[in-house]
């Protein structure tokens, strides 16, 4: 039984000397980026309030595409009721050629 103790100690103080060696600082310093510039802070601030005057507010590709038809809508009508008859495409919610 004090075989096994001793043994128990000696891990949990491996234990925790291997935990304490990954510590690091909580700010996680070491992965803070260094930049090296020579625009002022105005320069900076200009040109980020003309990107947002300039950008539009609704999501790319959210615009419909509006398209102006030339056709009549009585010929339009009268052609899909003609390939109806003829059988070229299907009427009803199953529909059959």
């Amino acid at each position: 039984m004090n075989t096994t103790a001793r043994i128990l100690s000696v891990a949990a103080v491996a234990a925790f000397t291997a935990f304490g060696a990954h510590a690091d600082e909580a700010d996680a310093s070491q992965f803070a980026t260094q930049f090296e510039t020579n625009r002022t802070r105005a320069e900076v601030q200009a040109e980020a309030s003309s990107v947002a005057q300039n950008r539009s507010q609704e999501p790319a590709g959210s615009r419909v595409v509006t398209y102006k038809s030339t056709a009549d809508r009585a010929a339009v009508s009268a052609q899909a009721a003609d390939a109806v008859r003829t059988g070229q495409i299907s009427s009803g919610e199953i529909g059959s050629l």
